[in-house]
């Protein structure tokens, strides 16, 4: 693990500045603070997309966070459903958020005069399906963290030594990610899971997904945190029928990444 660690370093002191992708989350603050570090704070800047995808809870956690590392944090109105595309919320999703991000953040970096942007590629996503992927090497964008080889148990683990906040931070998804592929994306549909989620947070869940299938909201939490939920059974049903779905379940399997990515491979095995 310090081998990557000093691998990284390696790779963001030849970039000698970098405009970061910065979301907030467990591997973009890593990145940034490292960036930092390494670098100083003149020659880093955060860019954040404010958009309907992304909490606003998320937005508040990144400013604290950015000004704890002490870099200037550039906040820019993006809107995903206004891409052609995206809001048909097909196998390619991400391809066209990214296409977005990434086209408007390495416009800010020609202007502001930095030679590279990064963003929080690690390791554990070459094996899952990114089409972002596939957007960030179109525009030049680097992932320096997967290009070191660490993977979020190594990510954490180095964010704790650096006492980063967001060392144990559960692991976070665009709002997007919830939503069945095929069922078109609209506003009102993030809405609603951004409401059930935020109240299942308030019953003391940390790790949820509300996955929407039509008119099903498809709770995912850790196995260790179902209790709760089953504590709270019918207050959940009533909150999230008030929230606009009809049904409400819980999955037994547990919260799983990208557990929606099991319909594409589903969809590939009866195509073959």
């Amino acid at each position: 693990m310090q081998r990557k660690y000093e691998h990284l370093k390696e790779i963001l002191k030849e970039m000698e500045n970098v405009v970061v992708a910065f979301s907030g989350g467990v591997d973009s603050t890593f990145l940034l603070k490292v960036a930092v570090d390494v670098l100083g704070a003149e020659n880093v800047l955060a860019v954040t997309a404010d958009s309907e995808t992304y909490p606003s809870s998320e937005l508040e956690e990144a400013k604290k966070l950015a000004q704890l590392i002490g870099v200037t944090h550039q906040i820019i109105e993006t809107s995903e459903l206004s891409i052609p595309g995206y809001a048909e919320n097909d196998r390619n999703r991400c391809y066209f958020c990214k296409n977005g991000l990434f086209s408007e953040i390495v416009s800010i970096m020609h202007e502001r005069g930095f030679n590279n942007v990064v963003y929080g590629l690690i390791a554990d996503d070459m094996s899952e399906h990114r089409p972002g992927v596939q957007a960030a090497i179109e525009h030049g964008v680097r992932g320096p963290l997967q290009e070191a080889n660490l993977i979020k148990e190594e990510i954490r683990e180095l964010s704790k030594q650096l006492k980063l906040p967001t060392w144990d931070k559960p692991s976070f998804a665009c709002l997007s990610s919830r939503i069945s592929y095929g069922e078109r994306i609209t506003i009102e549909k993030l809405q609603k899971v951004e409401r059930s989620e935020v109240y299942l947070k308030e019953l003391g869940i940390r790790q949820v997904r509300v996955r929407t299938h039509g008119e099903i909201a498809r709770i995912e939490v850790e196995p260790q945190e179902m209790s709760i939920i089953l504590h709270h059974h019918k207050e959940i049903v009533e909150t999230l029928q008030r929230i606009g779905y009809q049904y409400v379940t819980l999955d037994l399997q547990g919260y799983v990444s990208g557990s929606m990515n099991k319909m594409l491979t589903e969809v590939g095995s009866n195509e073959k």
